[in-house]
């Protein structure tokens, strides 16, 4: 019988199959980068969109110290304090300081206590009349201590910062503000005590759209201690989290906001946290969520492009189905990425604008005043406007009435001064910086005329939703060409406190180059 030597044909692999193949090594490629690149634009969206809210809140703490700063500002330079202060023995400056005090307290929300002292804290008024009398700080060292921490402070406010207050056990921001005679010497001191009910409420009434199980806390710097905790028992305990301590030892004592995150692993599981370092008051606020919840959509894409990467049948259509699913994301990621740039621009503008009359803030003020080159042949002058008893006009009008006499000011130096700038530098007072391109009798007179006409528009009745007030002004001018610095506002303070009411075209001048 013959052999049979035919050998067996070989298999080939058929131009579809190759196709298939190359189109599941590309697939599985494109699966690849798409899921590195989408899940880290939708951490980095994440954490972006925590850390926008973490900086939210931080701006938020930050106003309402900074208002509480104001409201103790403008109560230390109440004439009644000043003259009781002066005349502690007076009983009709006792009696006139006390009223005050009780008026000018009504309308501060969540109150704990405001008053005014002697240098040695020797109580002389209080809004709670039973506390007059009192000596706050007896032993000689903790009353050096506070002392030279207000006249470190200056004309600015000491904040003692957020504590438990002695007097009532409840969470307060403290404050105190020396008070100063004609001479720059010590005479008393204001303080100040606000309860933060009303700012945690407004923390914690922000949420973070798809992440549920969010928490916020805050810790002080100086001594590692939480301020605010979910956890009640935590607060005045110092934080034994190494992953803060670790950030504390980053921050503390850096005289620039900082923002930043980190993981760190809790009893119930994993999470992730988002912090705001507050310089000026030496606080971190970090806002923490489960990490499951934060990188929730990473996980879902992840899923999702595995389960299509596995399918290799219609790998055509799942292709183009992918594309069409990344480019929607890539919409909504960069829609977001918008909304976040968008977000921190507002949150920019705010810090050097103020809010309601559009005017530049006192931030914006010192700001400018470093980009300003004034010499002998090009001067600047600053005016101030100073609305007369604007406390009144709140009190009897109403605050509606109080914030359209602000606008129309604003307007009005607006209008009056178009070379210049206008900035609100206190809850009554306005700025106007005119930089003049020569230094000449023409240049001199100009800036009169324009505070003039102003001065004139504004010394008319003015329309407010609660009526036709008129409104009385404290105006002067200052003229310097040399190196500027804030010290401009506090000579045009002196000389509208010194003028008192502006009588229209006799305006106070004074020329800082002369003194």
């Amino acid at each position: 019988m013959a052999k049979n030597t035919t050998q067996p044909k070989e298999k080939k692999i058929s131009s579809i199959t190759i196709i298939l193949i190359i189109q599941l090594v590309v697939m599985i490629a494109l699966t690849l980068i798409m899921t590195k690149t989408s899940s880290t634009l939708t951490r980095q969206n994440a954490l972006d969109h925590m850390a926008t809210i973490t900086d939210e809140r931080a701006h938020i703490i930050e106003d309402f110290v900074v208002n509480a700063e104001k409201t103790l500002t403008a109560y230390s330079r109440a004439g009644q304090i000043k003259t009781l202060l002066l005349n502690p023995e007076d009983p009709e400056a006792q009696k006139a300081a006390q009223e005050y005090t009780e008026k000018f307290s009504a309308d501060i929300t969540g109150l704990e206590g405001i008053y005014a002292s002697e240098w040695n804290t020797h109580v002389l008024t209080h809004t709670n009349p039973d506390t007059v009398g009192m000596i706050t700080r007896k032993d000689p060292e903790p009353l050096k201590q506070l002392q030279d921490a207000m006249l470190a402070a200056g004309d600015g406010v000491y904040d003692t910062g957020i504590i438990m207050s002695p007097a009532t056990g409840q969470q307060i921001v403290s404050m105190y503000k020396a008070v100063y005679d004609d001479n720059g010497n010590p005479i008393g001191l204001v303080g100040l005590g606000i309860y933060t009910e009303e700012l945690i409420q407004n923390l914690d009434s922000l949420s973070i759209r798809g992440i549920d199980d969010s928490f916020y806390s805050m810790v002080n710097t100086a001594n590692n201690a939480y301020i605010f905790h979910t956890d009640k028992t935590k607060i005045t305990t110092e934080t034994t989290n190494a992953k803060i301590l670790n950030v504390i030892d980053q921050v503390k004592g850096k005289t620039a906001n900082a923002t930043g995150s980190f993981e760190y692993k809790g009893d119930n599981g994993k999470f992730i946290s988002t912090y705001t370092y507050m310089a000026d008051f030496g606080w971190i606020l970090m806002l923490d969520a489960p990490k499951g919840e934060v990188y929730a959509m990473t996980i879902q894409m992840r899923i999702f492009i595995a389960i299509f990467g596995i399918l290799i049948i219609g790998l055509i259509l799942i292709f183009s189905f992918l594309n069409r699913r990344q480019e929607a994301i890539n919409r909504k990621l960069t829609k977001q990425i918008d909304k976040t740039e968008k977000t921190k621009e507002s949150l920019t503008t705010a810090m050097f604008k103020d809010i309601l009359t559009d005017a530049s803030n006192r931030v914006s003020f010192s700001m400018d005043l470093d980009k300003i080159v004034p010499n002998k042949d090009r001067p600047c002058y600053f005016v101030m406007f100073n609305i007369s008893e604007f406390s009144a006009i709140n009190t009897c009008y109403g605050n509606d009435a109080g914030d359209a006499v602000l606008v129309n000011t604003a307007n009005a130096l607006t209008n009056a001064f178009e070379d210049g700038t206008v900035y609100r530098t206190g809850s009554d007072e306005f700025v106007v910086a005119v930089q003049k391109s020569e230094d000449s009798t023409a240049s001199y007179n100009e800036v009169c005329r324009q505070l003039n006409d102003a001065h004139g528009k504004l010394l008319s009745p003015q329309a407010t939703p609660n009526g036709v007030i008129n409104v009385i002004y404290k105006v002067a001018v200052v003229k310097k060409s040399d190196e500027l610095s804030t010290a401009v506002v506090t000579a045009l303070k002196d000389m509208t406190n010194q003028a008192g009411d502006a009588v229209y075209g006799k305006i106070q001048f004074m020329d800082m180059d002369d003194t």
